[in-house]
């Protein structure tokens, strides 16, 4: 398969985000390897062509490649080429983020709505030891196209305030560099519900239309629970994954 990013009249935009760009390209193959975009055994485009069709530094495609053979993804064969190896345990910074575009894969990106802490509310199932947790919206995106909104809470008692400026692409993986934690485990409820009136307009699905939704609790290694989050996607840009081998 032909490897591009999207339109290159949104690189930009999908180059934007705390995540180094080398790590993203590296995260966007692993999940094409997830969902057999790329298949075990697959040859590379060269990294010239690489580079190119995915409108970055040869450099940093180096370092995206140097990634996924440290992960045991990829096969680097002198005079050969670049050779992927699929596994049944392909850990990424999105492991546990089970929105793929309609084909399978797609890069996430999320853009913070706000951040506030806040009381938890009554309908929320019970988690963690505060009283209070923080409520990050966001919205987020596959390969730049919206896909999804989710609210997320999470317990007090594991940080004393969150600025939306520190958050990382992937809020797990601020919780293990930053808040000194690892989410362990996480269980997700499917469903359908109305898109909440605070969605931005870039959602396509208006607030009130009913979607898909995931509701989700998930715990920390030391086995307490610490966040609830629900998310509310769009069925005509993504869906939800979960695979076992």
């Amino acid at each position: 398969m032909q490897l591009t990013r999207a339109d290159p009249g949104h690189r930009s935009s999908q180059m934007r985000g705390p995540l180094p760009v080398h790590l993203q390209i590296s995260e966007m193959l692993i999940r094409e390897i997830a969902a057999g975009r790329l298949a075990d055994g697959t040859r590379l485009p060269t990294e010239r062509e690489m580079a190119a069709n995915l409108g970055i530094a040869v450099g940093t495609l180096r370092r995206a490649l140097a990634d996924l053979t440290e992960k045991g993804l990829l096969d680097r064969i002198q005079g050969s080429g670049n050779y992927v190896r699929a596994r049944n345990d392909l850990l990424g910074v999105y492991a546990f983020f089970r929105l793929e575009r309609i084909g399978g894969g797609g890069l996430p990106t999320a853009y913070v709505l706000s951040v506030d802490r806040l009381p938890k509310p009554a309908d929320l199932p019970e988690f963690g030891s505060a009283g209070e947790a923080h409520r990050i919206r966001r919205l987020r995106r596959l390969d730049d196209e919206p896909a999804a909104v989710e609210e997320i809470w999470l317990d007090a008692s594991r940080a004393e305030r969150l600025d939306s400026d520190d958050l990382s692409e992937s809020l797990y993986l601020h919780y293990r560099l930053a808040l000194g934690f690892s989410i362990a485990r996480a269980e997700d409820h499917i469903a359908v519900s109305p898109v909440p009136d605070w969605a931005p307009a870039d959602l396509k699905p208006l607030p009130g239309t009913v979607v898909g939704f995931i509701e989700r609790i998930a715990w920390a290694g030391d086995g307490a629970s610490v966040e609830y989050s629900r998310t509310w996607f769009d069925p005509g840009a993504a869906r939800y994954i979960s695979r076992f081998r």
